[in-house]
């Protein structure tokens, strides 16, 4: 076997490790007794001892030395190998195993306290997390800043400083347009109870409308809805509510969004370091145009709005249009994952500041629910009720996921790029929308994006499938457009 062959045989048994480290995680979140978080955790520290023991075997990096690329989807994988062993060699084994058995303690102790509203009780294990990150970020940095060296590994290539200037450009016209929306009449929204076993079987048919392949994937319920797995194996979960059927519809298009991502990539590159989404800011890239520029359009609002009157009858609503406002109502709420496309870059940014203050020890976690509390005020207006609605609310920061938050609003950013060539290039789009026909819609996706995995590094991704470089300004437009309609602006 040549070096490359060798490598790329050895990536792809520790690809499989990691594979089975994911299951895992999504048993937990999903199947797994309660009481069994802390055998969990010794589960995870193990597999991860083990997979962080080849991610900086030193015959990786002679195998790198020598290794030739025969084409150009070796080159990328040599790139992204490369990558991940820079990165790993600069974390000690112990910190890597500790980091895997504290975060999914973390996670049990953090579902119990966003139940009880208690921050306190979440407190302690939240401090672990946080030194173990700033540890890692720090030996990752090597004398550079630990938040950049965190977001690198959801984001390659971008800095904080990048996202800040981004988000320093979006902020006032979000901020803008907002104060325009809320001092409108506010569009009247569903009513009614809506039996959660019919709300997860339309979930289920939505799921299938939007391309998901349940022959290679699931549905579950949890906490906070998250898509994983890769290639044939690729699960989402959702949740319910019986006052607000929309909940688990959007969340579900929402995971589909990223499931179709993994589910499309070639089979060619299966168990590769290419055969995956390229970075965080691309995957939601695919999840939020899903969601909202596809699923919450005109067009298929009013497809989802007889679905939804066959399913559930009177939902209190009288037509497509009124539907349609439903949908996108801009109101007041605390949740980032509830929030309308208008406001949620607004939750991404406050936690965007938040979690930098906390790796960068500006802030303390004994200090985050007062921090939090004093930010969502001044941001959106109203004071914060419950730490459930708080600070509790997202799963991120008990898993460990510092320098995730901000490619939310990217991926957002590259949405409004992505589908401001789908409707140039799929000029039926509305057409199909209407009749719940998303073939079109997914066949380019698959076709000019999904397809290529971690070919290209995240902006040639974008680039290369909307045809110019990535800005807000799409984003920006399409917002101020879509909502101007609804709100009379």
């Amino acid at each position: 076997m040549t070096a490359y062959e060798e490598l790329l045989a050895f990536s792809k048994e520790t690809a499989a490790l990691s594979g089975v480290v994911e299951t895992l995680g999504w048993d937990q979140e999903t199947m797994m007794p309660r009481k069994a978080a802390a055998q969990r955790g010794d589960q995870f520290a193990a597999l991860e001892s083990v997979i962080h023991g080849r991610n900086i075997d030193p015959r990786v990096g002679e195998w790198l030395a020598k290794a030739e690329a025969p084409d150009a989807a070796g080159a990328a994988i040599l790139r992204e190998v490369q990558f991940n062993y820079d990165r790993s060699v600069k974390v000690p084994a112990a910190l890597a195993t500790e980091i895997a058995r504290v975060t999914s303690v973390a996670q049990g102790k953090w579902v119990e306290a966003r139940g009880e509203g208690d921050f306190k009780a979440f407190a302690p294990v939240l401090k672990e997390v946080v030194r173990l990150r700033r540890e890692e970020g720090a030996a990752l940095a090597d004398g550079g800043d630990a938040y950049d060296a965190l977001l690198e590994g959801y984001e390659p290539g971008t800095s904080s400083a990048q996202i800040a200037e981004i988000f320093d450009a979006m902020r006032p016209r979000l901020v803008d347009l907002r104060e325009k929306v809320l001092a409108q009449p506010e569009p009247a929204g569903v009513s009614g109870t809506f039996d959660p076993a019919v709300q997860l079987n339309l979930s289920e048919e939505l799921a299938k409308t939007f391309g998901y392949d349940m022959e290679r994937g699931r549905i579950d319920k949890a906490v906070h809805p998250f898509c994983a797995g890769h290639g044939f194996d690729v699960r989402i979960t959702t949740r319910t509510n019986p006052a607000d059927p929309f909940n688990c519809f959007y969340s579900t298009i929402h995971e589909v969004g990223h499931a179709c991502y993994e589910q499309n990539v070639r089979d060619a590159y299966a168990g590769t370091p290419i055969g995956r989404g390229v970075s965080m800011g691309v995957h939601e890239s695919q999840s939020r145009i899903y969601e909202n520029q596809l699923g919450r359009s005109r067009a298929f609002t009013g497809y989802l709005f007889g679905k939804m009157r066959d399913a559930f009858g009177d939902i209190g609503i009288a037509n497509e249009d009124d539907f349609y406002a439903a949908v996108n109502r801009v109101e007041k709420g605390y949740i980032r994952t509830e929030a309308d496309e208008l406001q949620y870059n607004l939750h991404i940014m406050m936690r965007f500041d938040l979690e930098m203050a906390l790796i960068r020890g500006a802030l303390e976690v004994d200090d985050l629910e007062a921090a939090w509390n004093e930010r969502f005020e001044k941001d959106f207006g109203y004071p914060v009720d419950t730490a459930s609605n708080g600070v509790l609310q997202d799963v991120h920061w008990s898993a460990g996921l510092f320098g995730y938050f901000p490619t939310y609003a990217l991926g957002n950013v590259y949405a409004g790029n992505i589908y401001s060539a789908l409707r140039d290039a799929v000029p039926s789009l509305d057409n199909d929308l209407s009749k719940g026909d998303l073939s079109n819609a997914s066949a380019w996706l698959g076709e000019n994006l999904q397809q290529h995995g971690a070919l290209y590094t995240p902006r040639e991704t974008v680039a290369k499938a909307c045809g110019f470089e990535p800005t807000a300004e799409p984003l920006l437009a399409y917002l101020e457009t879509k909502f101007g309609g609804i709100y009379g602006l």
